[in-house]
């Protein structure tokens, strides 16, 4: 019997376990995933929790529900991989054996790495977190109770899990205190350690627009050092004070990760970007927001990696090559407020173009455009996420980034 083993039961992780279930002969293979949690969360839905636009219940479904029978799940933590040995070992002192070994732990928001944000006394009072389920509940009562003064939303560094996320925050925090009648009596301010509010020339161009429309303050290039009291520092002395933060902490692998010499300095597996296979162990993978690849730390990766991989390691295990190639393709829904959002679709080596998706001129959704229907695509992909991308059920859209329906616009435009 062959030994698949994978580490987590996140978006990555349960996608994998569910297809390689119906592709791996029962009788050859035993697959097991390893997981800490009892409950399983839509990311994606952090974002509308603080907003009231979607209620707990909506984000959360047992760990087990979603794993195939048949499909063992251990739950634990992992201390560490013994990659020579080809064991994982458990905190609780139990091992387990594998001949192939995939890493789909995630990241996770770590702000003990900021002096003076998990520590300085104000964590959960005047400073909150929305990439956490705690956290986006916590926020939702504060920004209930937030009548005026400076709304900061800061991100530490990068990569972080859904890049866009924090735009579409400030965006929706713009809205939600229009709605109230509070725009007027609160600044907001966009703090990033990137030169701009988006780094891709045609996508910034758009989204840096839709900032300055609505009043909202770009600080580029902070790089934050500490946060004292209530003002972040960076390390070129700049200040900014606030009445209420809502940051994106560094995100970091997992700990056993780096206790196992399988990542770099942020707990990230480095992977060969087109297969995922471990640069430094030949059994090991690493999918989702786990690697290093240069793309997105997005559900939309995770998914079209994952439907890559798939195929790849089913040759891999064979003995045979690898054909499958990932190119990077991300596509995100970016909401803007006012029940419009954007959409954005790009890989490896092409940035966010305006056209249509996924059908050239119907769409029925519209690129670097805010439209209703793009918000109600974001709105129905809760529904798909449950249903079929977890479920690994089969999507009618291409791994693949295509051309189709998309143009590089004109000076003019």
């Amino acid at each position: 019997m062959r030994r698949l083993l994978v580490l987590g039961a996140g978006t990555a992780g349960t996608m994998v376990v569910n297809k390689l279930h119906r592709r791996l002969s029962r009788t050859e293979w035993r697959i097991t995933v390893v997981e800490t949690a009892e409950r399983h969360f839509y990311q994606p839905g952090y974002l509308f929790l603080p907003f009231g636009m979607y209620t707990p219940d909506q984000v959360v479904r047992p760990v087990r529900s979603l794993i195939a029978d048949g499909v063992e799940l251990v739950r634990g933590e992992v201390a560490r991989v013994a990659t020579a040995e080809h064991q994982v070992w458990l905190t609780d002192g139990r091992s387990l054996l594998y001949d192939y070994l995939i890493v789909a732990t995630g990241v996770t928001p770590r702000p003990d790495q900021t002096p003076g944000l998990l520590d300085g006394g104000e964590w959960r009072r005047r400073i909150f977190d929305f990439y956490t389920y705690d956290g986006a509940l916590a926020l939702a009562r504060a920004l209930r109770a937030f009548d005026g003064g400076r709304l900061v939303v800061h991100i530490t560094d990068m990569p972080i899990k859904c890049p866009v996320a924090p735009l579409e925050f400030i965006l929706l925090a713009d809205d939600f205190l229009r709605r109230r009648g509070l725009r007027d009596r609160v600044e907001l301010v966009y703090a990033t350690p990137l030169p701009g509010a988006f780094t891709k020339p045609i996508a910034a161009a758009r989204l840096g627009t839709m900032l300055g429309e609505r009043g909202i303050a770009v600080e580029s290039d902070f790089l934050v050092e500490r946060v004292d009291g209530t003002s972040l520092v960076s390390y070129d002395e700049r200040e900014i004070p606030f009445d209420l933060l809502v940051t994106v902490p560094l995100n970091m692998g997992a700990q056993y990760v780096a206790r196992s010499g399988l990542g770099d300095e942020l707990n990230l597996v480095p992977v060969d970007r087109r297969t995922l296979l471990a640069k430094t162990d030949d059994a090991v993978f690493a999918l989702g927001d786990a690697n290093d690849i240069p793309a997105s730390k997005a559900g939309s990766v995770a998914h079209f990696a994952v439907e890559v991989f798939v195929d790849n390691f089913v040759q891999y295990a064979a003995g045979r090559p690898m054909t499958g190639s990932f190119d990077g393709h991300a596509n995100c829904f970016v909401e803007s407020g006012g029940g419009k959002a954007m959409l954005i679709d790009f890989n490896y080596e092409t940035e966010p173009l305006p056209g249509s998706y996924p059908l050239p001129g119907l769409g029925p959704f519209r690129l670097l455009r805010e439209t209703g229907a793009n918000h109600w695509g974001k709105l129905a992909f809760r529904w798909m996420y449950w249903n079929v991308l977890l479920p690994g059920r089969p999507v009618p859209l291409p791994a693949h980034m295509s051309m189709a329906g998309k143009h590089r616009p004109t000076i003019e435009e």
